[in-house]
């Protein structure tokens, strides 16, 4: 029988099977309704950073030590496979779905857009969203109007990848039809099984992010470029006239790709720092005591805000993989064809690696040596070849909106959601009300 470890360790001895957890506290989460994440804390509990459980008739491994987290995303990407995103429906053959040579092929073209001299044609972009969401809240505060900031961070995030991707600010009609995209995000738990039944429950909201997608394509195709110049759309399109793959299909599978991407996991983010901030008011002054505005020492401060927030709710807070082959992970045997579930969540909430993991304390990553140094402890974009195409445009984003927003406004909230939405994203579970002070 095997033995329990503590949560966050790993045993050693080679060749045993995974601990399983009991059926039976299977079937009291499954009578009690639990959360899936309630499960997976469970098992991680009782059993420690490499677990199993059975759903079905196969147990399914789930993953928060930090070395097995590196084994998995990043020494042996080869071994733990991608078999489905679950947003397909929606993104298609996008780089977040692509497995195998295709992927390869798709992500070398954007990587080169998000980092060094690629990220520095969007810096402009993000400043003029920022700008114009700042302009936004200073009519809030002046007219005492009440507003959600959810839906706040959510048009800020969809402008900045929208002017990214067209060089075009987000025109109200645009904006208005791809509401369509968190809706079928938000509905994606609860979509049938069968893949023809689910596309038709959500097929008016395909057929609108569909059309906005073919206006921007035919427009782009038409050299239209915007104000701030060509967007990452029109280098989808130039590589289309030398590689056949990019299809107009594909094309559009990439833009809506950059548009979830882009926008739902940085408007999640910022809608949790600020309940978090209410919370914790003393954060924010905190921050801005850091450094004079647009010091290096303020935004240090800014970022560390938002990594801590990634820390409590990671932008991907779950990794499904599939064992390709049999393996030998931090001493345990799995078998090809295991369903692995790698979980930031519950890593980064782990009390044997992060002091006090409950408590919202960003100092953690400004102060040497208050954080756990391995790379599989602290990874809400992913890590290894598959982490998240734009974890640096998503902190540079998030950051200067907080720039423009936290000296000026404090948002006071009428109420808050009780808990989490655990999707794509783990997101607010309901409106965010607020009104602003000074």
């Amino acid at each position: 029988m095997a033995t329990h470890a503590r949560p966050g360790s790993l045993p050693a001895p080679p060749g045993r099977r995974v601990p399983e957890l009991d059926p039976a506290l299977v079937g009291q989460w499954r009578a009690g309704g639990g959360e899936l994440i309630d499960l997976f804390a469970l098992a991680r509990e009782r059993l420690g950073g490499v677990a199993a459980f059975r759903l079905g008739s196969s147990p399914t491994v789930l993953i928060t030590a930090p070395e097995a987290v590196q084994h998995v995303l990043a020494l042996h990407p080869g071994r733990y496979v991608k078999r489905s995103h679950r947003a397909r429906l929606l993104i298609g053959d996008g780089v977040l779905a692509a497995t195998g040579d295709a992927w390869q092929r798709q992500r070398r073209l954007l990587q080169s857009q998000f980092t060094g001299r690629g990220m520095r044609r969007y810096e402009q972009r993000i400043t003029d969203a920022a700008r114009t969401a700042a302009a936004r809240w200073a009519g809030y505060a002046r007219t005492g109007q009440v507003f959600d900031v959810g839906d706040e961070m959510r048009r800020f995030a969809l402008d900045t990848i929208w002017r990214s991707l067209t060089g075009h600010p987000l025109d109200p009609a645009t904006e208005g039809e791809l509401a369509a995209v968190p809706a079928v995000v938000a509905a994606l738990p609860s979509l049938p099984a069968d893949g023809a039944a689910a596309q038709g429950a959500v097929a008016a909201e395909l057929a609108r992010i569909d059309a906005v997608a073919s206006h921007a394509i035919a427009a782009a195709r038409d050299k239209e470029a915007g104000p701030d110049g060509p967007g990452l759309l029109h280098v989808l399109l130039e590589a289309s006239e030398t590689r056949p793959e990019y299809t107009d299909r594909l094309i559009r599978d990439e833009l809506v790709t950059l548009l979830v991407a882009g926008h739902e996991t940085t408007a999640s983010t910022l809608t949790w720092l600020y309940l978090l901030l209410d919370q914790n008011p003393q954060a924010r002054e905190q921050a801005l005591a850091a450094g004079a505005g647009g010091s290096p020492e303020r935004r240090q401060a800014v970022q560390a805000l938002v990594h801590e927030t990634l820390r409590f709710y990671p932008s991907a807070w779950i990794l499904p993989r599939c064992a390709a082959q049999d393996d030998l992970l931090a001493g345990y045997e799995v078998e090809a064809g295991t369903d692995v579930l790698v979980c930031p969540y519950l890593t980064h909430r782990d009390p044997e690696l992060w002091e006090a993991p409950e408590r919202f304390d960003p100092a953690r990553f400004t102060t040497p040596g208050r954080r756990p140094t391995h790379p599989g402890s602290y990874f809400p974009f992913g890590v290894g070849p598959r982490a998240c195409l734009g974890l640096q445009f998503a902190l540079r984003e998030s950051t200067v909106l907080l720039e423009h927003l936290l000296p000026a406004h404090t948002p006071r909230f009428r109420s808050t959601p009780a808990k989490a939405a655990y999707s794509i994203t783990v997101r607010p579970d309901g409106p965010t009300p607020a009104v602003l002070g000074g």
